[in-house]
């Protein structure tokens, strides 16, 4: 029986050539396969570093189909690297998929480390960096977007995600929407030429974008609102501040709805909504 090769999780530039490492550069040149994001970009980074290498294409569509013929190799004794077209492969795409597998079968798994888009921006934003939730890309359609917005308004911790510059100010336009506002940053062109970080609350970088045409991937770091992890006063949920006017003190709904958004700093639009449901329950 052979013995089986080894997979490796290789990181590469996420922009400026220089991001890879010498032992990247090592293992893409020792590997047998180099299984790829975008076969056509990969084979630019390989001859600029002088490496001829057999390439297989691996993303989205077909992993499946792909990923058992890789497993294959890699069970032949071949030795496999995966990359993406930038950063570190497995984060935000398909090539989780392929490591389950592999370790599944006894295949042994050895990370490549370098660049990452969230992590570069995250060490260069100015935010609390000693705890994060990286999220990646949200849903593209606007009420999928905004329904996970909103299970993520209390997060306490700094999120990370990712955005296509097509859709970065619908998505700020949404975050002001459902959140208010927030101080945020947006990193683009990371390590690139043209490298920008744009800071301050959402209204402010979204008028520093406006007018703009938005190119490269974007990273959207957000704090943690100033009133995460807690209620009203007394620690109250939004359901209970409500309650406490609509019911207790009997005040009308967009009376009851004013005074929740003053003392909560939740969105006008979520605090209306969450009001109506409970006008609706108790029959006022």
């Amino acid at each position: 029986m052979k013995t089986p090769g080894t997979l490796y999780i290789v990181a590469t530039p996420i922009g400026n050539l220089e991001d890879i490492t010498f032992r990247a550069v090592r293992i893409l040149k020792e590997v047998d396969l180099v299984a790829a994001e975008d076969t056509r970009h990969t084979r630019k980074l390989l001859t600029h570093f002088g490496i001829s290498k057999q390439l297989t294409s691996y993303f989205d569509h077909n992993k499946q189909l792909k990923g058992d013929a890789i497993l294959a190799r890699l069970r032949d004794g071949a030795s496999v690297a995966l990359v993406s077209d930038a950063g570190t492969p497995c984060i935000a795409d398909p090539g989780y998929q392929l490591v389950r597998d592999a370790i599944a079968q006894g295949i042994a798994v050895v990370p490549i480390p370098g660049a990452s888009a969230a992590i570069a921006a995250l060490s260069a934003a100015g935010l609390p960096t000693d705890s994060f939730t990286f999220i990646g890309f949200l849903p593209s359609r606007k009420g999928k977007r905004r329904q996970q917005l909103t299970t993520l308004r209390d997060e306490p911790r700094v999120l990370i995600f990712y955005e296509a510059p097509s859709r970065l100010m619908a998505t700020l336009a949404d975050m002001r929407d459902m959140w208010g506002e927030r101080q945020l940053v947006v990193a683009r062109e990371l390590t690139k030429i043209y490298e920008e970080f744009a800071r301050g609350n959402t209204s402010k970088v979204i008028a520093l974008f406006a007018d703009r045409q938005i190119k490269g991937e974007v990273v959207i770091l957000v704090s943690p609102s100033e009133d995460s992890g807690r209620g009203g006063e007394s620690g109250e949920a939004l359901d209970d501040v409500l309650r406490r006017y609509l019911l207790a003190d009997g005040l009308s709904v967009k009376d009851a709805v004013k005074r929740t958004c003053v003392e909560m700093g939740r969105p006008r639009s979520e605090v209306y909504a969450e009001a109506l449901r409970i006008s609706r329950e108790s029959g006022r």
